[in-house]
């Protein structure tokens, strides 16, 4: 039986809705991939980001979030190399040179491969931890944090779609290879952007 009230349920599903719908790392990469690649090519990199980062959350939620706690050096190390990643996947997006050739280089991301890709996200990371520590009753047993999982799912879903829908609006206006071109510069340089926070988190730490 779930602890959860409606008022927390409700600011669950808006703390959810805000992250996934705002830009991010995950949003960047499937509008480029759905502008480079169509929407069913798209659909495995869709699910892994979508299911990925419901077994993330869960991963947090049932203790991983203490594990790193604990040991924060850990948890910086794991961002520095999410960092890295995302750099060169916004550097493999900055230099495709047409339709076939987006974020994961000569095709898209399997579903493992969005999938494990949550593990180095730092948005993903900031969201899961936000949604475990903020939304889930303090009290609460397993099955509150597994509605939590449900509620992230269902809100998460359409807004990749809807990310992954407008790059695939946008693949008419992208025939020509220097609209394309200008298209997946704009993606890379919002991967890049949305790691300065997390940059500047890395330098304090190791400052």
């Amino acid at each position: 039986m779930t602890s959860y009230t409606p008022q927390l349920l409700g600011a669950l599903t808006l703390f959810a809705f805000v992250s996934s719908i705002t830009p991010g790392p995950n949003n960047a990469m499937l509008m480029a991939s759905g502008a480079n690649y169509g929407f069913g090519r798209t659909l495995p990199h869709l699910a892994g980001v979508v299911l990925g980062f419901v077994v993330l959350l869960l991963a947090v939620g049932f203790g991983l979030g203490g594990l790193f706690s604990a040991y924060p050096a850990a948890h910086t190390v794991l961002k520095a190399l999410g960092a890295i990643y995302l750099l060169w996947l916004a550097w493999k997006i900055a230099t495709a040179k047409g339709m076939g050739q987006g974020a994961a280089g000569a095709r898209p991301f399997t579903f493992l491969q969005a999938a494990g890709f949550q593990w180095v996200n730092p948005k993903a990371w900031t969201m899961a931890v936000g949604v475990a520590a903020a939304y889930v009753p303090r009290q609460g047993g397993p099955s509150d944090m597994l509605l939590a999982g449900l509620v992230v799912l269902v809100v998460n879903l359409p807004s990749a779609v809807a990310w992954t829908g407008s790059g695939v609006a946008l693949r008419r206006l992208l025939a020509r290879p220097g609209a394309l071109r200008i298209f997946n510069g704009t993606m890379a340089a919002l991967l890049v952007a949305s790691l300065v926070p997390v940059l500047i988190e890395v330098v304090k730490a190791w400052g």
